[in-house]
């Protein structure tokens, strides 16, 4: 009886060690706040986003109607324009990913591909437009639907991670105005 003491203390002691351990990693993940400066650059963005977005709707739509290609130069120039902008806007967040949280990164991290594609997709439109590339009206018609189906995505993406953001700031305050543990 004597020795089952020893043991179910050291096991108690090991127990109450781990919780402290746990307790720990978690009070430092939740010291690291949100980053002010990241979550203004993804609010940033996403407004260029669904610039971007609106832009190949309208594109998009000119497949199904009669419209003259000096139209669709002036479009895609848009678009163009647009995701240029976004792409800065994204270099930004690139650039404040060491200051982010890590569900800033993790939003950071998304974004990057949708851009890669999306400036892709931009890039064969230009080039059918202007001639530098040959591609069939089929073809065409695939890369614009590809460009709003890509910006589309990543404008609500973006814009989930903007409200994750905002929602998680105010239940942030709440825990700290009803002083919960943090868990």
């Amino acid at each position: 009886m004597k020795q089952r003491k020893p043991i179910a203390l050291m096991g108690t002691l090991a127990t109450l060690f781990a919780g402290f351990l746990a307790g720990a990693s978690t009070a430092k993940a939740a010291e690291q706040r949100d980053s002010d400066q990241v979550a203004k650059l993804l609010s940033e963005a996403k407004t260029l986003a669904f610039q971007v977005k609106e832009d190949a709707d309208l594109m998009e739509g000119f497949t199904r109607m009669n419209v003259a290609w000096q139209d669709h130069a002036v479009a895609i120039n848009n678009i163009k324009d647009h995701v240029n902008a976004l792409g800065r806007q994204v270099a930004k967040l690139n650039d404040a990913r060491e200051l982010a949280a890590p569900w800033q990164r993790t939003a950071i991290d998304r974004i990057n591909p949708f851009m890669e594609e999306l400036g892709g997709y931009t890039a064969a439109v230009i080039e059918h437009l202007n001639g530098t590339q040959k591609h069939t009206l089929d073809e065409y018609r695939d890369y614009l639907q590809a460009n709003r189906d890509y910006s589309a995505d990543l404008a609500a993406m973006i814009a989930q991670f903007v409200d994750y953001g905002k929602t998680k700031q105010k239940l942030d305050r709440l825990n700290a105005k009803f002083e919960f543990p943090t868990e």
